[in-house]
């Protein structure tokens, strides 16, 4: 059963959200469930204008979501910025609508930001990674405001965790995580 939407989603007192796609939420969600001060990753869709899809409408690329995960942080442990560190250095931002092998509008380099600092810092930092050559193509990630999240079905919620040895969790997912952890070890939760 699907939960119902959080098109106002509301932080729990003195957190904030994050609202992030960056291909495949699978990935995405095994990194942040990681990080010290981020609490509740949640798997969804984000960005559409269907209400309350299926994984199976998503995948289809005509909803105009993209797979995203949302979660509550604490600012004062991990900050937005931060955030978007690992963010841009866990994708590869420069790719439209593409991860990979996962190719669609779905799969979309996206930040959903939920206020102006959290915009600013986005529009920020990507400027910066582009005048910087971080990057041998310019940055695509999509900044936009926050409309809506709709959780995705229950059997893609912790997926790495529960299906580790899964043949794409072995190649796709393991090899990004384990970079991760040793580049960001001073930010993960014990």
């Amino acid at each position: 059963m699907k939960e119902i939407p959080q098109t106002q989603a509301i932080a729990p007192e003195g957190m904030e959200l994050a609202t992030l796609g960056s291909g495949c939420f699978w990935c995405i969600e095994a990194i942040y469930q990681d990080l010290k001060g981020v609490e509740g990753v949640k798997s969804g869709y984000s960005g559409g204008h269907i209400d309350n899809p299926s994984y199976r409408q998503v995948t289809s690329g005509t909803t105009g979501h993209a797979e995203v995960i949302q979660f509550s942080f604490d600012p004062n442990i991990i900050s937005f910025e931060e955030i978007l560190e690992i963010f841009w250095s866990t994708h590869d931002p420069t790719t439209l609508n593409r991860q990979g092998a996962d190719v669609g509008p779905q799969y979309r380099s996206a930040v959903f930001f939920h206020n102006e600092k959290q915009k600013e810092v986005a529009e920020f930092y990507k400027e910066k990674l582009d005048a910087s050559g971080a990057f041998d193509k310019k940055i695509v990630t999509e900044i936009t405001p926050f409309a809506n999240f709709y959780v995705a079905e229950d059997y893609h919620q912790n997926y790495f965790n529960d299906n580790g040895m899964q043949l794409y969790c072995q190649i796709v997912i393991r090899p990004k995580v384990e970079k991760f952890r040793k580049v960001f070890a001073d930010k993960l939760n014990n």
